[in-house]
């Protein structure tokens, strides 16, 4: 009893950790660099200093088909139309295999999955990367407890 009465001394003498004023740290804004380059930086390159940055199977791919002009200037379109600080207008494509440039960072997609529409809003790290990667073509399956049928049969099997 008499060590746990000196504590309480001890602490009620002491500052608390929430009485002392620490300099607030500010959450650092997160910059994406893609191959050492900033996204703003990214925009003004030339598309074939972009392309030298990009991993093979991009560069082969820009090399033979180019990068698909009309969905970009669809994309720039809707951002210039829409107001600052709002979304752009949502722009539907079945472009799987494009893969995400620069002038599209924040651009909103409807990427065709097969069946309907998945929303992509489309952030710096994306840059490099296909657009099908963002809209699955299957549910992922989420499996329930093994032996326990879904049509309320007999149990089939438990492990033991």
């Amino acid at each position: 009893y008499a060590r746990c009465v000196q504590w309480k001394r001890i602490r009620t003498n002491s500052t608390r950790m929430s009485d002392v004023k620490v300099p607030g740290k500010r959450r650092p804004f997160k910059r994406f660099f893609y191959r050492g380059y900033e996204v703003h930086q990214l925009v003004d390159l030339s598309n074939a200093e972009l392309v030298d940055l990009m991993h093979a199977r991009a560069r082969r791919r820009f090399s033979r088909f180019g990068i698909k002009s009309k969905l970009v200037k669809k994309l720039i379109a809707a951002k210039k139309k829409a107001a600052p600080g709002t979304k752009p207008e949502i722009i539907k494509t079945h472009l799987r295999n494009m893969i995400i440039v620069p002038p599209m960072v924040g651009s909103m997609l409807g990427v065709y999955n097969g069946k309907g529409y998945i929303l992509v809003e489309v952030k710096p790290d994306m840059v490099g990367h296909y657009l099908g990667e963002f809209a699955l073509t299957y549910h992922p399956v989420k499996h329930g407890r093994p032996g326990v049928a879904s049509s309320g049969q007999a149990q089939r099997f438990i492990p033991v």
